[in-house]
């Protein structure tokens, strides 16, 4: 058993008789106890305190001198037990008070078990059970020990993860500063990003175009008079003309059949269209063109 001595006191005079194996050893050097001090230590005269603070409280002590004394604790022989654990307060009253309280509250239900167990037992009937003075006593030094080993157990478990953490530092040996290395996946995320802004940030200019509907019919009747009066629909469009270029020359189709300047015919369903100019209307259509 190890025990926390932050200061040494001289043992003071009427202290001699107790025994030494109830007493912590003084100090620890390289792990071997220390029981007495060297003869040639010198130490002033009120220079130093034990703090006797080995056990965690009375049922700590007490059952570790149970456990030194090897008995049953079922059956605790209350005489050497408490004389043991009254040499052990007198120790402390001369060097806390206040940690020595709660100590004299256990040693006088100590005192009192011991003086029920001296007295005659009354005569008890067939079928009664004697008290055991000692039997709440008993039930709390065993609870005490199951929480102490659970303790003891749980402290024993790793901690690394359950009381701290693990934290991973980088620490630069040389001068030289390493640059991080870039991969493949880095620059082909590097080049999309790149594409993507570029893409947000296209834009697209309409310009506007002059295109005139009487312009495109004069153009429609040149063509059928350079071709006879007579031609097939499709070749009036140009592709080159562009998307609005065929759209105004379309309208410019439709306007000249309105104004019966041309004839749309077709032999039957689903055959050619065709385009000629209307015999009755050519001399208007030329001067609209």
């Amino acid at each position: 058993m190890s025990a926390n001595i932050d200061l040494l006191e001289i043992p003071e005079p009427g202290l001699e008789d107790v025994q030494p194996s109830l007493f912590p050893p003084l100090a620890r050097i390289y792990g071997e106890p220390m029981e007495t001090l060297p003869a040639d230590l010198y130490i002033p005269p009120d220079a130093l305190e034990v703090m006797l603070d080995a056990f965690e409280g009375p049922l700590d002590l007490l059952l570790y001198l149970i456990r030194k004394a090897n008995v049953d604790i079922l059956d605790i022989p209350m005489a050497p037990l408490t004389r043991q654990y009254l040499d052990y307060i007198e120790s402390m009253q001369a060097s806390n008070l206040e940690l020595a309280a709660e100590y004299l509250v256990m040693a006088a239900m100590l005192i009192e078990i011991k003086s029920r167990m001296l007295l005659p037992r009354p005569k008890l009937g067939e079928g009664d059970q004697v008290e055991d003075p000692r039997a709440e006593l008993v039930r709390r030094l065993m609870e005490y020990e199951q929480i102490k080993l659970a303790g003891h157990n749980l402290n024993a478990m790793p901690q690394a993860e359950r009381d701290f953490f693990w934290v991973e530092t980088l620490v630069e040996k040389s001068l030289l500063v390493r640059l991080p290395e870039v991969s493949v996946a880095d620059l082909k995320e590097a080049w999309v990003s790149v594409v993507r802004q570029a893409v947000l940030k296209r834009n697209h200019k309409i310009s506007r175009e002059e295109l005139s509907v009487r312009e495109h019919m004069g153009l429609i009747l040149r063509v059928l008079h350079s071709q006879g009066g007579f031609v097939q629909f499709e070749t009036l469009f140009d592709a080159e003309m562009g998307v609005p270029g065929l759209v105004v020359h379309f309208l410019a189709v439709l306007e000249l059949g309105r104004e019966k300047l041309i004839e749309i015919t077709q032999a039957e369903a689903f055959q050619p269209i065709y385009v000629r100019v209307n015999q009755g209307g050519a001399e208007s259509g030329q001067e609209g063109a």
